[in-house]
């Protein structure tokens, strides 16, 4: 089990929570300040036990600059995290709805509430994250100025809750990887999902083929992703999550399928992950 692993974001931010999911409240993150350094530092067992690593999100779509990380990094899969995003209105103890001047968050999140946020006369401020709003708002004591944060960042920060889930969109979940250097981990017990990378020729039809075998063999793609390669003439990396009754099924659909890839890797076998 990891006890440190590294997030993109400060402590309270979303990464956090869902780090928190995997492992349990224990875990000790490694905050980073972009998905590079997420990958870099999670891939060296002297500084870290893995990472976890928004991948794609139910609204704005996948996360494309982390799926090269991925396929660059000696990483591998071993779980991934779908957690629903809820944001909430966060304030000092004692300050009350009159009492707010300013609203502070990364833009991303004052644009998730904008529906709650035009109801009041507020002067929005953009932010560089979440969590970080939060724990300003605590460290300078403020009674004028709430942030738009996760119920985490409140704890953290021990900050009221004035109002939650002010989100507009209410189906709104990030998906996660948990990574950890090949060959940290042993086999994930009731596996029944796996991150494959591959890439065929030109050939007319090759795609077609190599998604009809996994279709034969009763495994459901549940997503697919492309690519274009770099410096090739128009040829493309294809990142596919698979869903599986048994590993044997699984192993048995892989070595189908190499013959008509040009390559083929393994990112990760893992247990599908439940929306909470």
């Amino acid at each position: 089990m990891a006890n440190r692993v590294t997030i993109q974001g400060y402590e309270g931010c979303f990464h956090q929570v869902a780090a928190q999911q995997f492992f349990g409240k224990q875990v000790e993150v490694i905050s980073c300040g972009n998905f590079r350094d997420v990958v870099r530092i999670a891939g060296n067992p002297k500084e870290a036990d893995g990472g976890v690593m928004a991948i794609e999100n139910s609204i704005a779509g996948s996360i494309l600059p982390n799926y090269n990380l991925l396929q660059k990094s000696n990483l591998q899969v071993i779980g991934e995290v779908y957690l629903q995003i809820k944001q909430n209105l966060l304030v000092n103890p004692g300050v009350q709805l009159e009492d707010i001047r300013e609203v502070h968050s990364h833009p991303m999140a004052i644009l998730q509430c904008m529906d709650y946020l035009e109801k009041y006369n507020w002067k929005l401020i953009e932010t560089e994250d979440t969590a970080l709003s939060a724990k300003h708002i605590h460290q300078k004591k403020s009674k004028s100025i709430a942030g738009i944060a996760s119920k985490l960042a409140a704890e953290l920060f021990e900050l009221d809750v004035i109002a939650p889930n002010i989100h507009t969109m209410k189906n709104n979940y990030t998906r996660f990887l948990v990574l950890q250097p090949a060959g940290m981990s042993d086999p994930v017990e009731d596996a029944n999902k796996a991150s494959v990378n591959f890439f065929t020729d030109h050939s007319r039809g090759s795609l077609a083929r190599v998604l009809s075998t996994i279709a034969d063999g009763g495994i459901n793609l549940s997503k697919i992703q492309s690519f274009p390669i770099p410096g090739s003439d128009f040829q493309y990396n294809f990142h596919a999550d698979m869903e599986f009754d048994s590993i044997d099924q699984f192993n048995q659909i892989i070595e189908s399928i190499k013959p008509l890839t040009a390559a083929l890797q393994v990112y990760g076998i893992y247990k599908n992950g439940k929306k909470q």
